[in-house]
């Protein structure tokens, strides 16, 4: 599936073009949440690669996503839960970026870190990274150490709130959804990884993709399998997932003819499973990565919120999407996360959400003649 085209220059609020004479600049993203904050921050980082070289600081996790991306100079991997957690090894990242820094940024004008990511340890990392001009949110816990803050709309897309990062001085129009789309870049490995799965099982034409997991137990979608039952009647389905989404992809399989369908569960790499989303005619996914995976392959995708609702920006912006809640309770929504158990006992927005809406979007978007 074709890749969003290059973003257009940016209409300020007279809706002019964006000025082109900034100076050069050399920035530093820090991103180290969740997978799916790391796809949602590529729009950033489209933008900024237009006024100079980007490196990124992100996790063990998220780093296989940004590989390929052209919009990257440089990939600083931080260990920040294990071979690199605490001060010792916060230093030790500081001391790499700020040697990468002094061999490749000579005579750039101006050094600018943003602070995708508002923990005080991220702050802290650009502080020791000798980076002077750092710009994040001004609802972040470490707001005290940015030299600029951006305000952090509530009722915003995530990816349009971390773009706005890269114009703290501005009067700013809402950006157009084209500038937002996230962008992933799978490489020959990822395809042909894709493509010999497929193969092995016999899968030739069109499949929908079903992302059952969620590291928020509240969050996972209980009727997976009902709903795959169904819709295997008219097309092959596809799990994805990784190794702790087995029992979620077993439930499934039990559901479905053994023709009909296809684990890719902890079998292909993240950006593998995004070439993989990228090829099916939708997915059916929790508030989860694989939502953000298709939002940058243009995948149709059908969200299904519980406990969190889309209002938090954090819902599919791929073409002709949807997204799905109960809205009918009160007590949504609960967390901004999602908690691992429901607070009231009772789970009713997923258990309550059943399957036939679910089954009439998915053929709506991906199986009936259009």
């Amino acid at each position: 599936m074709a890749l969003p085209a290059p973003a257009e220059p940016f209409p300020g609020a007279e809706g002019g073009v964006r000025s082109q004479d900034r100076s050069r600049q050399s920035s530093l993203v820090i991103q180290t949440a969740f997978i799916g904050d790391t796809i949602l921050t590529t729009p950033l980082i489209a933008e900024l690669a237009t006024r100079g070289p980007v490196d990124i600081v992100t996790t063990p996790v998220s780093a296989g996503l940004l590989q390929n991306n052209p919009d990257v100079r440089h990939l600083f991997v931080f260990d920040k839960r294990d071979a690199q957690r605490g001060m010792r090894g916060l230093w030790a990242m500081a001391r790499t970026i700020r040697r990468h820094r002094a061999e490749h940024d000579a005579g750039v004008a101006r050094a600018v870190a943003y602070l995708a990511q508002g923990s005080p340890r991220s702050a802290a990392l650009a502080v020791l990274a000798g980076v002077h001009e750092r710009i994040g949110f001004a609802t972040s816990p470490a707001r005290t150490m940015y030299t600029k803050r951006v305000p952090y709309i509530e009722n915003q897309h995530h990816a349009a709130r971390l773009w706005l990062l890269a114009f703290p001085n501005e009067q700013r129009a809402e950006p157009r959804a084209e500038r937002l789309r996230p962008r992933l870049f799978p490489g020959a490995a990822e395809k042909n990884a894709v493509t010999e799965l497929l193969r092995e099982h016999g899968v030739s034409g069109p499949f929908v993709a079903l992302a059952p997991g969620s590291v928020w137990a509240t969050k996972r979608w209980p009727y997976y399998p009902e709903l795959a039952q169904r819709v295997s009647m008219r097309v092959p389905v596809v799990v994805i997932g990784g190794k702790d989404d087995q029992t979620q992809a077993d439930a499934i399989a039990a559901h479905v003819a053994a023709d009909r369908f296809v684990s890719a569960v902890g079998r292909l790499s993240l950006l593998a499973s995004a070439e993989l989303i990228g090829r099916a005619r939708a997915l059916v996914s929790n508030d989860s990565s694989p939502t953000h995976m298709a939002s940058a392959m243009g995948t149709p995708t059908i969200t299904i919120f519980g406990p969190t609702v889309p209002s938090f920006g954090f819902g599919p912006l791929a073409p002709r999407s949807a997204t799905l809640g109960h809205a009918g309770l009160d007590c949504r929504p609960c967390d901004r996360h999602g908690p691992q158990r429901c607070p009231l006992g009772h789970w009713r927005c997923m258990r309550e959400l059943g399957v036939d809406e679910v089954e009439r979007l998915v053929g709506q978007m991906a199986l009936e003649k259009r």
